[in-house]
């Protein structure tokens, strides 16, 4: 009880406290994930919407501006030639589009803020433990 008192405490103590603390840690870290990422959902959710409903509409209009494209080719080629060239022009646009698009979402990084703090805490526990 004593060397308790003179401010030394234990291994079993210490330990104890260091696995509490890093049990905090760890639950304060997912927290912050849970609230960061439902954070950026509730701002993504009205912008999808409104991106959605543009979307729709331009895909109708470029669908009314695809068939103007079949009539006009049909004046020099038979219709359904006229139909394969443009479907042809589509395919190659949306196959340059996906590419790019899985590009980019390559390059997505999810909670960076998270990320750093968890490695800040990881170089935090091994100095301790040294």
């Amino acid at each position: 009880m004593a060397s308790v008192q003179n401010g030394n405490r234990p291994i079993s103590t210490v330990l104890h406290d260091i696995v509490g603390n890093m049990q905090d840690i760890v639950r304060s870290e997912v927290r912050m994930a849970r609230s960061e990422l439902g954070e950026e959902l509730r701002k993504s959710a009205s912008a999808a919407r409104l991106l959605g409903a543009g979307l729709l509409l331009v895909a109708f209009s470029v669908l009314f501006v695809l068939l103007a494209a079949v009539f006009a080719l049909s004046l020099v080629v038979p219709g359904w030639a006229a139909a394969l060239i443009v479907a042809a022009g589509v395919g190659l646009i949306a196959a340059i589009c996906v590419g790019a698009g899985i590009t980019r979402f390559k390059r997505v990084r999810a909670a960076p803020k998270t990320v750093a703090s968890v490695k800040e805490n990881v170089s935090w526990a091994k100095q301790l433990t040294r």
